[in-house]
């Protein structure tokens, strides 16, 4: 017996690692196949077909550990390692049978993993075991009949496989295992289930939860290598968090991990031009921290100090102060046009979380340690307040004046700055910048538009990566720097479009396995049909199509009874309620194609929130053409406004600048058809409403935004 035992040792399976998991109707239909398999008194062979990583083998060992003999042992065999032969199995020619693995085994069970792997040669020999028991080693003559079999197996047989055998079929009970993606109900038993017992094997004193917007956004994930996959999910997502202390295991709620640690591998990305392949030399000196706080806090942080100043202390019409014309007249329209080239790069050296960060560090030094960030669904509250931000903002510019008064200029600065200041003090990193700023907010939505991508190649981070320091900071590795993390809590293999990514680089410093790339694409690779944008996010670019209703209100609402000669003159009360209508006029128009689509049931509400999203390149080229008058016709002006003396300007003709707007427009309204085309499902009445629409809205718009 010893001898068996240490012939079998290798191959031995021990208990069970779990049961069925979920309440689905696939999993309770498992569930009961495993049980009828485990009370069949007849012991007879099993199929486990399904596909890769739906742990096969532990439901063999569930249904052998719940029947009569699970006391026997059962061992377990790579079919893609026996021998043509089967000899490792049978033994060979002229031992009778002795040092045979099934010997052995006794009245055992045999379990022959991945069955559709095994050499053809072997597979008669196999369907002969399953079909009666009897086997015979290499080299013997085969018997005459069953009766004088000369080797008979008395132990129970399962196998596993991935694809259909039909003759095993015929002699083996069948049982098929579902995939992943189709039991998505049974995704959030799973999640928690694996981090309690990830947890434990962590030596972690409590499990962290999981909050239901992770759950809903994993469920879109077809998840192709089933619960193998997600158990690396798992896994990679807790070694990404510090370890909880013991007082946190006291708590009345467990920690919920943040959305940003489970990242999955992205879509297959095309026509990408990786820069720093190109040019290796370019990402040392742009990944250079003497760099960037030189950038931030050696410049950015004093210029926006004196441009305050200057707006303060000056002039206050735009005439006679240069600062004035500096923000409004090459401020605003350059932010714009960089959106398409450098997504939200603006971001990364933003005076207001420049000093965000210097109060941050300020606070830290005396004590104070900011909270980690409230996770969960922040978006779900954040982005109505980050809109009604936005908008609150545009009734004040248009409301008071603000183009044209320095110090409302400066106020509007800083108040931004104030938020920023409050939030970094709170929150640790860039909650503001990340879920509540306006401007942020406004980047993060063009953004999607970059002809450029920061990305980390997903592979290399799960199999390279233990410390995960470019998403939660950590000390010097290898060739990585010693960081904070991501200012925005994102790991750049989660990132699915550029919304949260500043192109800070700091994750690039972190970084020691080179796995994050800068590459060009094609512009609005982010906006996909599949796409599922954050909450709210809708809400943003029905608030910025107001904008450009607000500004040009007069045109939309000036012929209507008792409306104001100015919005910036006269009584506030119907001044206020003129401008609120032409800044819910986009929102109005939205409610009432939901409304009309509902009762034809002809486009659903998704359709139009990807039509909103198709409209966003006409939507920026609105903006800008809103922006070109003043940038053009003034920016050439801060030297002889600044100091009031005849030094070298420059100024644009206004049929030149009308023909720059009529180009913009063009281009915008030219990319919006053809992403309303990638994004609405082709034939159907939503598309040709959304080219219509798209039209509609680039020659009204021409016309709103015109000069003079």
């Amino acid at each position: 017996m010893p001898e068996a035992l240490l012939r079998l040792a290798p191959f031995l399976v021990g208990p069970a690692r779990r049961g069925v998991v979920g309440s689905s109707r696939y999993a309770r239909t498992l569930r009961d196949a495993v049980h009828r398999a485990a009370a069949d008194p007849a012991h007879g062979p099993v199929l486990l077909s399904g596909e890769p990583g739906l742990e096969k083998d532990n439901l063999a060992a569930l249904i052998h550990r719940g029947s009569s003999h699970r006391r026997r042992l059962m061992v377990r065999l790579d079919g893609a390692l026996l021998r043509a032969d089967g000899s490792d199995l049978f033994g060979v020619a002229g031992s009778g049978g002795h040092g045979a693995l099934l010997e052995a085994l006794g009245d055992g069970a045999l379990l022959i993993d991945q069955l559709d792997r095994v050499d053809p040669a072997l597979l008669p020999a196999l369907l002969q075991l399953a079909r009666d028991g009897s086997w015979q080693a290499p080299g013997e003559p085969p018997p005459q009949d069953q009766a004088t079999a000369s080797h008979h197996f008395a132990g129970r047989v399962f196998f596993t496989a991935e694809s259909a055998l039909p003759a095993f079929d015929r002699v083996c009970s069948r049982i098929r295992v579902p995939a992943l993606r189709v039991r998505r109900q049974d995704l959030g038993e799973w999640l928690r289930y694996l981090l309690r017992q990830q947890s434990r094997h962590l030596g972690w004193p409590v499990a962290p939860a999981v909050g239901a917007e992770v759950v809903r956004r994993l469920q879109t994930h077809d998840f192709p290598g089933n619960i193998r996959e997600l158990k690396q999910l798992v896994e990679r997502a807790l070694r990404q968090l510090p370890v909880p202390s013991a007082a946190t295991a006291g708590e009345r709620q467990p920690p919920l991990l943040p959305e940003e640690v489970f990242w999955l591998a992205p879509r297959q990305p095309r026509l990408r031009f990786d820069l720093w392949r190109w040019k290796p030399s370019l990402r040392g000196r742009m990944r250079s921290p003497r760099f960037w706080n030189a950038l931030l806090f050696g410049l950015v942080s004093w210029v926006f100090v004196l441009v305050n100043i200057w707006l303060w202390a000056g002039p206050q019409d735009r005439a006679h102060n240069g600062g004035l014309v500096f923000f409004w007249a090459w401020w605003w329209p350059l932010i714009l046009i960089s959106y398409p080239l450098v997504g939200r790069l603006w971001c990364s050296f933003c005076p207001f979380m420049v000093w965000g960060e210097i109060a941050q560090r300020l606070s830290r030094a005396v004590g104070w340690r900011p909270a980690a960030w409230p996770h969960g669904d922040t978006d779900a509250w954040a982005a109505p307040c980050l809109a009604a931000g936005f908008a609150a903002i545009l009734l004040w510019e248009e409301l008071s004046g603000m183009e044209n008064v320095a110090r409302l200029s400066s106020s509007l600065l800083l108040v931004i700055t104030a938020g920023a200041v409050i939030c970094s003090v709170l929150f640790e990193k860039r909650f503001w910048c990340r879920y509540l700023c306006p401007v942020g907010g406004m980047n993060g939505l063009f953004a999607k538009l970059s002809v450029v991508e920061l990305r980390a190649q997903a592979g290399v981070c799960a199999g390279s990566c233990s410390s995960y320091a470019c998403f939660k900071g950590g000390p010097a590795e290898g060739e990585g720097l010693a960081t904070a993390g991501c200012p925005l809590g994102t790991h750049p293999a989660h990132l699915t479009d550029n919304r949260n990514c500043v192109l800070c680089l700091t994750c690039v410093q972190a970084c020691p396995h080179r796995s994050v790339q800068l590459s060009v694409r094609p512009p609005a690779a982010d906006l996909q049909r599949d796409m599922r944008p954050p909450a709210g996010e809708a809400g943003l670019i029905l608030v910025l199509a107001g904008g450009v209703c607000l500004h040009v209100w007069q045109r939309l609402l000036g012929g209507l009874p008792l409306a104001p000669a100015s919005l910036q003159e006269g009584p506030l009360l119907p001044r206020l309620a003129f401008a609120a209508v032409a800044l819910a006029l986009p929102s109005a128009l939205f409610l009432l194609a939901r409304l009309v689509a509902a009762l034809r049931s002809s486009v659903p509400a998704p359709g139009l929130r990807l039509a909103l999203y198709g409209l966003l390149p006409l939507l920026w080229a609105l903006l800008l053409a809103r922006h070109l008058p003043l940038g053009m016709a003034e920016a050439g002006l801060v030297l002889p406004v600044s100091f009031q003396a005849p030094l070298p300007a420059w100024s644009a003709d206004p049929h030149v600048i009308a023909f720059c707007q009529s180009v913009v427009v063009l281009v915008g309204a030219a990319g919006s058809l053809l992403l309303l085309r990638r994004l609405l499902t082709p034939g159907r009445l939503s598309l040709w409403g959304g080219w219509l629409a798209a039209l509609l809205l680039a020659t009204s718009g021409r016309w709103l935004v015109a000069v003079g």
